[in-house]
């Protein structure tokens, strides 16, 4: 298993939903994420409560900088999804230590696997282990939107 970066100094990761500032989260997601522009808050606070959360924060200021949800059974499976960094501290290895800590959290779950999407982040997930699925021909998917 690939090892991820630890967070920079000045920054530490939680999973505790009391923390998350939902509302930058929103605002994040809906205007500068590419998967997410435009996704309703209604749907947004149902993602959130309907997932296992984690968040990064500044320690000394309490800000959230990066967040990411996971979908999963804690069990077999798991999508990890909404993985974001704000602008303003991109480029320090948070998006890349926060994933990892994500996968870290997983493991003792004893999943068969973690899935992701992504249109522009290989590089960061291949670091951490992830890497094209194997056998695209089986998977399948039901696009509602």
């Amino acid at each position: 298993m690939n090892d991820a970066p630890s967070l920079p100094d000045g920054y530490e990761i939680s999973t505790d939903p009391d923390r998350l500032d939902v509302d930058r989260v929103h605002r994040w997601l809906s205007t500068d994420a590419y998967w997410a522009k435009g996704r309703a808050r209604e749907k947004h606070d149902q993602a959130v409560a309907s997932s296992l959360n984690f968040g990064v924060y500044d320690i000394v200021s309490g800000d959230q900088v990066a967040y990411a949800r996971v979908v999963t059974d804690r069990a077999t499976f798991a999508w990890l999804c909404d993985v974001y960094v704000d602008r303003p501290v991109r480029g320090k290895n948070i998006g890349t230590a926060m994933v990892g800590a994500v996968r870290d959290h997983l493991l003792p779950f004893g999943l068969r696997r973690i899935l992701l999407a992504t249109a522009d982040a290989h590089g960061v997930y291949a670091k951490l282990g992830f890497e094209p699925l194997a056998r695209p021909d089986i998977w399948m998917a039901l696009v509602l939107e």
